[in-house]
């Protein structure tokens, strides 16, 4: 079983699970580029419960993608637990991790995700309930609240630790902040003070400057990056270099082209290439925002129809970078 304080103290760098972004070739990017821990998007409990085919595939863990937590949302005790047993036993998940932080308002009517976090009795029983019956280690991804009005985050992390829980990640925000305003990461070393248990934070992580003033600052034993990864699977390589007294943390044009491409050649390998280039017109954009006239090439990003456009516009970027730069020092 994995261990998971040593997995944490080994490399405490985390990817977040993110919504129709954290499919197996987002965690395989990740893994590759130095993350220790990634996670699947949210499964569904009643999907594993009724045997739903397409639900039962997103369970399925590629060779190569550990480690991994396989993330599951649901509101009925019963059905977490028959679906966390399945992840148990016919699944090469690592961990097991239960969503108590999703604000989505289609999952929050449901009783699921950060609903959870009004009814901390159930919370604890899911937990409880789930920790008796399977032998992979279980956590839990929370936030601070459902309001500001209702922030008991002390009351309910110690009570998923007494509930069975191994780790604890925490999002320093509340549900009703969504993604909005700025993480509180004085309230998440509040809760790493207070556990016993291995405690990450996660929340407005966007440098490796961020990365280690927020460790520092809150004791965590792991910090985990969610949007700041998107198109900038780099950051984690650029963290590693500075945990290994690297200076220079410089990532070129050249380098986010490569990265981009990479990216799509492990999501046209996993979807194939129709489904995959509708997703990268979400992504793509990120692997150049920041570069000059960037606005101009992720608006034609939405017309892309295979890899080879993909693969040109990106040649054609490269070339007028590099025609800019010419001008500058003729």
């Amino acid at each position: 079983m994995l261990e998971l304080r040593e997995l944490l103290k080994k490399n405490p760098i985390i990817a977040a699970p993110l919504a129709g972004i954290s499919n197996a070739a987002y965690q395989s990017l990740c893994l590759d580029y130095g993350c220790g821990l990634v996670y699947t998007e949210m499964i569904s409990a009643e999907g594993i419960f009724f045997h739903n085919q397409r639900t039962l595939e997103m369970c399925s863990v590629p060779k190569g993608n550990h480690p991994i937590a396989l993330q599951l949302f649901g509101a009925k005790v019963d059905h977490l637990v028959a679906a966390a047993q399945y992840i148990d036993q016919k699944t090469d998940a690592d961990v097991i991790d239960l969503n108590m932080g999703c604000p989505a308002p289609k999952v929050v009517k449901t009783g699921a995700g950060s609903a959870l976090l009004k009814d901390p009795e159930k919370a604890f029983a899911i937990v409880s309930g789930i920790r008796q019956a399977v032998r992979k280690p279980v956590s839990v991804k929370m936030r601070l609240g459902f309001s500001d009005s209702e922030k008991k985050y002390l009351s309910f992390a110690k009570g998923l630790e007494e509930a069975g829980a191994d780790m604890i990640a925490v999002h320093g925000r509340t549900r009703t902040q969504m993604y909005q305003g700025s993480a509180d990461w004085d309230a998440i070393r509040e809760i790493k003070a207070e556990l016993h248990i291995p405690v990450i934070g996660n929340g407005d992580v966007r440098t490796a400057e961020d990365f280690f003033a927020r460790k520092e600052e809150s004791g965590v034993d792991a910090v985990m990056i969610g949007r700041g990864l998107l198109g900038n699977p780099f950051l984690i390589r650029q963290i590693v270099k500075k945990q290994n007294g690297e200076t220079d943390l410089t990532i070129t044009p050249k380098e986010r082209f490569a990265a981009c491409r990479d990216h799509a050649q492990r999501l046209i390998a996993l979807s194939g290439e129709d489904r995959a280039l509708r997703e990268l017109r979400g992504i793509v954009g990120n692997y150049l925002r920041g570069l000059p006239e960037a606005s101009y090439y992720r608006g034609k990003v939405t017309t892309l129809r295979d890899y080879e456009e993909l693969d040109q516009l990106l040649k054609e970027f490269q070339l007028r970078l590099e025609e800019r730069n010419e001008d500058r020092t003729a």
